[in-house]
């Protein structure tokens, strides 16, 4: 049987639906949205007392339903279908004698001005709003222009919807400009997404005078979870909103069905203040063979922690997955702006949303176990907070990593899941040169971070690769009796602290273009400059400029130039160093300011296969000797450019040459991180 119209425009025929409801007999015919799920919101704005009008009723039990239940009575339903309100008359008639069903065209009713308190629509304008032609819009105003007219000042018109974005769009604008409140509440599910996978939503206009002038515009949501309204600031806003309740019901009713086999990412936000509060990641794991307690779990990552490989990469999270051991993992980071009441807390307030992700063939009433690393939240302390001209807004934190260390972290909000620089922090038992005291009067608290910065300790992988790359330099002795170090790209100043510290002779010029990048390392990371360190604030692409410019006499002034600068551009597929900084032009001006048997040292971070082998082919062209070294885990390769192919080096004379340098360094009295081996950090290079 053919109940489905030839074309969207018969769903405002009345010929169509007589045909319709014949072919489809008595049997009640609901759109979406059954009563039970639609009470709680009708029970808001329906009163035993008012008068309500309910439009292209077709032969939906819903009016039969609120009348009921008790409540409300006095409602009128009407239809363009000859056919549906003979039927509804016949099969409502003695059973309810204060409502009636009538034979009448919503564009053009016969009811006087301000007659009801509220109208009630349940898929009749979705059926009417089939598309945008210029003559389905005229039709749509002509309704909303009739529902407006027999509506009370302080009336509600009660939309049920799908809410497609067009049609959304339409009613809002058109009551909104008139002047009413608008709020569209998403309907709570009855859990049975085979039947139907798409939110319901209740739109309710509620009509107030029209004020002359520009009057400001109110607009809310209310998700399904929460009765508190949230103030939407445009049309487009609340649009975007609804948008997301659709796009997370799809996503919920896929993974409900199959296994994913990448992997998803969603935000759930703070129902207060719209910002993100958990960023989650889906996981699943086809090699773990399933059995009944093994299907799902949620891992809870502690705060701060959110940015180590293990649980900031897919290829992390995947093998968290497999070594935990479940079907279906679901890591859960928690936002620096959020406050947190332990796991408790969270597990109570994550446990209804979680199991929205549930994996297919979930045994009923199963529990659900929340994972976490030593089985806390973490301790994350927010020490600064400002906002740069340069770099936007940033933070610096004391996060606690394994065991009782902590660590001092700079982060840009713009790529917030990115450490732009990180400290350990010693213990107060470990401050240099300060005595046992023989009785403490008052103990640290546990989840109090220190506050002094462990300057032997390079926190960044990257960081150690490049200082292990001053073992290039030529020369007989391992540690240069005179070394001049340019570093561009200062960051909280662990790398130039570092080289000014452990190398006694160096004298490290640091070039940095955000002066509040100077304040941050100074006041936040321990930086100091003095005679064998000083920082100059300019772009470094016009400090190497100037210096190479500047004639023969400062040529060749250079033992290693360092860059670690960051891509503000994040458009870019390479986010270190910025384009501009590996064209050919401007790295044969670093030529020129290097020593003949100098190191360039680059730290190159670029996910663009294509522009990587660009900026290789461009090096090469530049510096005859080209060595690379990948970072385990992390994107970024440092590269070690050369002048000259002489200083070519075999990895036996590289190896001895960085054990020479590490036991010059080691010095007694002088603290050394025992995991840092230079040695180490130059096995994996290679010649390019």
């Amino acid at each position: 049987m053919e109940l489905l119209p030839r074309s969207p425009g018969e769903f405002g025929s009345a010929r169509y639906w007589d045909r319709f409801f014949r072919q489809r007999g008595k049997r009640p015919f609901e759109w979406y949205g059954a009563f039970p799920e639609l009470c709680p919101v009708l029970h808001k704005y329906v009163r035993p007392r008012d008068k309500v009008l309910v439009v292209g009723c077709g032969n939906s039990e819903l009016s039969e339903q609120m009348y009921d239940v008790g409540m409300c009575e006095d409602i009128v339903n009407i239809d363009i279908s000859d056919a549906v309100i003979r039927q509804m008359q016949e099969r409502s008639g003695s059973k309810r004698p204060k409502m009636s069903y009538l034979l009448m065209d919503m564009l053009q009713m016969d009811f006087p001005d301000a007659h009801f308190q509220v109208v009630l629509d349940k898929g009749t304008l979705d059926a009417l709003l089939t598309d945008e032609e210029e003559a389905t819009l005229a039709k749509v105003d002509q309704m909303f222009a009739e529902i407006s007219r027999v509506l009370q000042v302080g009336g509600r018109y009660l939309c049920v919807s799908l809410a497609q974005a067009h049609v959304l769009k339409k009613a809002v604008e058109y009551f909104s400009q008139e002047g009413w409140v608008v709020r569209v509440h998403q309907v709570a599910s009855s859990g049975d997404k085979q039947q139907f996978v798409l939110p319901v939503f209740v739109y309710v206009m509620t009509k107030f005078r029209k004020i002359s002038g520009s009057a400001p515009q109110i607009l809310e949501i209310c998700p399904e979870e929460q009765d508190k309204p949230m103030r939407m600031e445009s049309v487009e806003r609340l649009v975007a909103a609804v948008k997301d309740r659709q796009h997370y019901a799809l996503l919920c009713s896929q993974l409900s069905k199959t296994p994913c086999k990448e992997q998803v990412s969603l935000d759930l936000c703070d129902k207060e203040s719209g910002k993100p509060r958990y960023t989650l990641h889906v996981v699943d794991s086809p090699s773990v063979k399933p059995s009944r307690d093994n299907h799902f779990a949620i891992f809870i990552i502690p705060q701060g922690r959110e940015t180590e490989w293990l649980f900031g990469t897919e290829e992390g999270r995947r093998q968290l997955a497999t070594s935990a051991g479940f079907g279906r993992l679901v890591t859960v980071a928690l936002h620096r702006e959020q406050h947190y009441e332990g796991m408790a807390g969270i597990q109570v307030e994550l446990s209804g949303k979680v199991m929205e992700l549930a994996p297919p063939g979930l045994p009923a009433r199963q529990q659900v176990p929340f994972l976490s690393v030593g089985g806390d939240i973490g301790v994350r302390t927010v020490r600064h907070r400002d906002t740069s001209a340069l770099s936007g807004e940033y933070v610096v934190e004391d996060v606690k990593g394994d065991g009782t260390c902590y660590f001092r972290r700079l982060i840009f909000l713009c790529n917030r899941n990115v450490v732009q620089s990180e400290a350990r922090l010693l213990s107060p038992t470990a401050l240099p040169g300060q005595k046992k005291r023989r009785k403490e009067k008052k103990k640290p608290s546990s989840s109090e971070p220190p506050a002094a910065i462990d300057r032997s300790y390079l926190c960044c992988e990257h960081h150690k690769a490049m200082v292990a790359g001053l073992c290039l330099l030529g020369g007989p002795d391992p540690l240069p009796a005179l070394l001049a170090v340019l570093v561009v790209g200062l960051g909280g100043g662990s790398l130039p602290l570092f080289i000014h510290d452990y190398f006694s002779q160096a004298r490290v010029a640091v070039v940095e273009i955000d002066p509040s990048m100077l304040e941050v390392a100074t006041r936040w990371f321990g930086f100091s400059q003095g005679d064998r360190m000083q920082v100059h604030i300019s772009d470094g692409l016009d400090y190497v400029a100037k210096l190479a410019a500047e004639g023969i006499f400062l040529q060749n002034i250079y033992d290693a130039i360092m860059f670690d600068v960051d891509s503000k551009d994040l458009t870019v597929g390479m986010s270190c160093p910025p384009p501009a900084f590996v064209e050919k032009p401007f790295l044969q001006k670093v030529k020129t300011i290097l020593k003949p048997e100098g190191v360039f040292v680059l730290n190159l971070v670029c996910r663009d296969a294509r522009l990587k082998e660009s900026v290789l082919a461009t090096l090469r062209e530049v510096f005859p000797l080209l060595y690379t070294r990948r970072i385990e885990g992390e994107v970024n390769e440092i590269l070690f450019c050369q002048p000259s192919p002489e200083g070519r080096q075999d990895p036996t004379e590289l190896g001895a040459r960085a054990r020479a340098l590490e036991g010059a360094l080691r010095q007694p009295g002088r603290p050394w991180d025992s995991s840092y081996v230079l040695a180490d950090m130059l096995q994996a290079v290679r010649i390019l």
